[in-house]
């Protein structure tokens, strides 16, 4: 049985881009995903210096994360995006593209965009950070 998911934009608020400002979810289990970062099976740093194809690889990885919970973008219900950027076009030229990505649908929820200094692995520019409520 499906989780029973409601996302909702308050009249009041801003229309956001894509997004929902609330996400209600009635769940009997929550799955946290680490973040999911542009390393491949073997340890190894995806794409460096190219963030198209880093965020290739965390889509990848995500859609790994959750079918091994039995879950899918439809069943996120919080995500954050980290990007080694202060430059607002490369925030929205990621947003655009995990948006056009088979992930999409996990960005319709309760979304965070945010520029960092840096994430953990040296030459990492993408890490997406994905709460998922499981069905049955």
């Amino acid at each position: 049985m499906p989780s029973k998911i409601t996302r909702v934009n308050p009249d009041q608020l801003h229309t956001p881009p894509g997004y929902h400002h609330i996400t209600v979810v009635e769940a009997s289990r929550t799955a946290f995903l680490a973040g999911q970062c542009p390393i491949d099976p073997a340890g190894a740093l995806v794409g460096e210096g190219d963030i198209n194809a880093q965020i290739d690889q965390v889509v990848a990885n995500a859609m790994i994360a959750l079918g091994a919970v039995g879950a899918e973008p439809s069943d996120v219900v919080r995500t954050v995006i980290y990007v080694v950027s202060d430059d607002r076009s490369v925030l929205g030229a990621a947003w655009e593209r995990l948006t056009q990505s088979p992930l999409a649908p996990a960005f319709t929820t309760a979304s965070t965009l945010l520029g960092v200094a840096q994430l953990g692995f040296q030459g990492q520019l993408i890490e997406v950070d994905l709460t998922a409520a499981l069905p049955g």
